[in-house]
């Protein structure tokens, strides 16, 4: 069943831009680099021993292919429709990260680094670095702002049993956008290193990359939801903030016109309110961590700190390529409060004994507004992106 070919339609032009977005926006000085990068990137990709290797290890050390999984009694709640969920929770490490980081890792090794660094939120994407860095022999070090380390302080732990090192940023926000800042100021002074950037976001060609690894997300929906159902489905479900999970879950059926794909965006306390994280909902283009963006801004136009009870969705731009499809209305981005998004976190656990991600809660939440639209004969998946244990001690207090 595991795919061995992925989809390449959809890309940025020769400067790393769909439609008007993305870019490289960094030093003279520093475009040589990204540059070289990109070539790399390209020639490992088109490399047969580089495919099988990183196949290799998806398969016999992360647990791919995930399921997807019929959701019976979730189906059965809503009384209409038929509800799958891809299991990206059951990869090891317990989210989609580690399908990006074995990319990047190797890819790293390839160009001769021993050196990675990584910007995290919720830390998922830090233990999968800390991780893969362990099984390659790769010095590690993150960044984490100092919020997100207190309210994710298992998945900190966790980073600093794998050997990884850990930065602790006290600056803006203190959250993901100022770990991003604060990984891309390291690697510009220390320009050996390899920066293993986790979401879809950032100078090109990191979108695209990320993007490609992400992609065998979708790949694999589209063929087993062929075998189960011999259709495609209706609806395909994600959650947003830089948008990796989601870009990975979309991109294989961004042809099919018959999908409706949907991103979840954190909205917080509301989008009306002035604690969001839905930048495409709310935001304005600008530039942004290096490229052209949606941004949450303030009213002198500055950009402001988002917020989200999720810190792997708080951060206050998106990817190139969802506001590209934002734009051109081939994706669909809807908001989720942090109070949807923590009933639907109860509700999954409850009816199908899976404990989901804060981040994978916001795209559950969206079946409370989308079922009742359906017909019965309607298949709608929805990415579980990640495992709820980082989150469950924070969320039960909510929840009593």
């Amino acid at each position: 069943m595991f795919v061995k070919s992925l989809p390449k339609y959809n890309m940025p032009d020769e400067n790393g831009y769909f439609g008007q977005f993305g870019g490289a926006y960094v030093g003279e000085d520093f475009r040589p680099i990204l540059a070289r990068l990109d070539e790399e990137f390209e020639k490992a990709i088109n490399d047969e021993s580089f495919i099988k290797e990183l196949y290799d290890l998806m398969v016999d050390y992360s647990g791919r292919p995930t399921p997807l999984y019929f959701a019976k009694r979730l189906t059965e709640h809503y009384g209409r429709g038929k509800i799958y969920l891809k299991r990206e929770d059951l990869n090891h490490t317990g989210a989609h990260k580690i399908n990006n980081v074995l990319g990047q890792a190797l890819l790293a090794k390839r160009m001769g680094a021993k050196k990675v660094i990584a910007e995290t939120g919720a830390g998922q994407h830090g233990v999968a670095t800390a991780t893969v860095a362990a099984l390659l022999g790769l010095e590690c070090e993150i960044f984490m702002g100092e919020i997100d380390i207190n309210r994710q302080y298992l998945n900190v732990e966790r980073m600093k049993l794998l050997g990884a090192k850990i930065h602790s940023v006290d600056t803006g926000s203190k959250t993901l956008a100022d770990a991003c800042e604060a990984a891309s100021n390291y690697w510009e002074r220390h320009r050996d290193v390899f920066y293993i950037l986790g979401s879809a976001v950032g100078p090109h060609p990191y979108p695209k990359m990320v993007r490609f690894f992400q992609s065998i997300i979708g790949s694999e929906i589209k063929e087993q939801i062929l075998k189960k159902e011999n259709r495609l489905p209706n609806y395909v479900l994600a959650c947003i903030g830089g948008g990796s999970n989601a870009i990975g879950t979309f991109y294989a059926f961004l042809d099919d016109k018959d999908v409706n794909l949907i991103g979840l965006e954190a909205a917080g306390e509301g989008v009306d309110s002035k604690k969001t994280a839905a930048s495409l909902n709310t935001g304005k283009i600008k530039l942004f961590n290096g490229f052209k963006q949606y941004v949450l801004v303030d009213e002198n136009d500055n950009v402001k700190e988002s917020y989200s009870i999720s810190a792997g969705l708080d951060y206050p731009g998106c990817g190139p390529e969802h506001c590209y499809l934002f734009e051109t209305g081939r994706v669909k981005y809807e908001p989720i409060t942090d109070d949807e998004a923590v009933q639907a976190f109860a509700r999954l656990s409850k009816l199908e004994g899976i404990i989901p991600a804060i981040e994978s809660s916001h795209a559950v939440a969206y079946l409370e507004k989308l079922m009742p639209t359906t017909s019965k004969d309607d298949l709608v998946v929805v990415n579980i992106s990640g495992r709820g244990d980082k989150d469950t001690e924070r969320l039960l207090q909510l929840l009593v």
